[in-house]
């Protein structure tokens, strides 16, 4: 048989805030709020349970606390994919906004898939995070696995790529205007025939991108045409391919305007490859201003997309919903982009606006 030492158990067991206040001569009630800094005792009281708890090893019991507070302090956070720019910024202002108000954060990536976003609520869910924060997969097409988080009061905050939702807000900028301004700059330019390279329509992010491509051409008085439109995943496989198509075209394009960086990079590295100059045989343009944009040459020609400063202000928004039950709950929140000229696409002698 095995035989239990009672005084090993009670020397290997957490210490708890009876035995500060055991050690310390004063109630539990006073070192729980002594812990938690409250104004109302004294800061030498604070001091003398703070170097208690130290030396007793003393930590605090966060999963018990969130169960009594129905609050577990966790923010769950699903993004496409974490190998990206954007994302990778973003999380970063997600974290540094979460770190200010003392919450934790979990973070998964969908890996652009529906079924496995849908999985990942369902994980975050059972780890009772207190709010989500959402930039939607590829192939998205519904809300119906958010459900399970809505039903139960739990909030969403959608950023960057997004759905209508009742009770969500979501915070992006114009993708619409930006489009449009890339494409009417391109026109200043010289530029005529302009191809348009972006991904599944299903997110908002690439459909308002076109319409402003769109709405651009119109207002310049020149044709739509389908066969100028590319959807693909945008990846520098897909520029590579994009490129290859374009030199195979008898009539080719005089620009291009790609939804992405690294899929307009990857177009301007092809081209050159196969003699063609940027931006005097075509010019080319992107979406994000990632740090690729100011090493290939010519530099590119982009939209400051603010990935930290939308990661910031979803969760600041997120965190103020669960705070506060007056908090007027915006549905979208629009930050500001700009539009950055490079050498890309400057056939004039024109003002740049880095």
């Amino acid at each position: 048989y095995i035989k239990i030492s009672y005084s090993n158990m009670k020397e290997n067991r957490e210490t708890t805030i009876y035995d500060i206040a055991r050690d310390l001569g004063i109630s539990p009630s006073t070192v729980s709020r002594a812990l938690k800094k409250h104004p109302g005792i004294k800061k030498e009281t604070q001091r003398r349970v703070r170097e208690a708890a130290k030396k007793m090893g003393y930590r605090h019991n966060k999963f018990a606390s969130s169960l009594r507070l129905n609050k577990t302090h966790t923010l769950g956070v699903i993004v496409p994919k974490l190998n990206s720019y954007f994302m990778a910024t973003a999380i970063a202002g997600i974290q540094n906004v979460a770190n200010k108000y003392g919450y934790s954060i979990i973070i998964s990536q969908s890996q652009e898939n529906e079924k496995k976003e849908a999985e990942q609520v369902v994980t975050l869910y059972n780890s009772r995070v207190d709010g989500l924060l959402v930039s939607l997969a590829y192939n998205t097409n519904s809300l119906n696995h958010f459900e399970l988080l809505l039903n139960k009061g739990i909030p969403l905050v959608f950023f960057d790529r997004v759905f209508e939702c009742k009770g969500c807000t979501r915070v992006v900028i114009d993708n619409n205007k930006a489009g449009y301004e890339i494409v009417s700059h391109l026109i200043s330019q010289g530029c005529r025939r302009i191809m348009y390279v972006g991904g599944n329509l299903l997110r908002n992010v690439y459909t308002e991108r076109l319409n402003g491509y769109k709405r651009a051409l119109e207002d310049n008085g020149l044709a739509f045409e389908d066969s100028l439109v590319i959807i693909n995943s945008l990846s520098e496989k897909d520029g590579e391919d994009v490129g290859k198509q374009i030199l195979k075209m008898k009539k080719r394009p005089d620009a291009v305007f790609a939804a992405n960086d690294t899929t307009a990079v990857s177009v301007i590295m092809t081209l050159k490859q196969a003699g063609l100059s940027v931006p005097e045989d075509i010019a080319v343009a992107g979406f994000n201003n990632e740090p690729i944009s100011r090493i290939v040459q010519p530099n590119l020609t982009t939209v400051d997309y603010p990935s930290y400063e939308i990661g910031e202000l979803a969760t600041e928004t997120l965190i103020k919903k669960l705070n506060s039950e007056k908090y007027a709950n915006p549905l979208i929140v629009i930050l500001d982009h700009k539009l950055i000229i490079r050498e890309s696409t400057l056939r004039k002698n024109s003002f740049k606006d880095e």
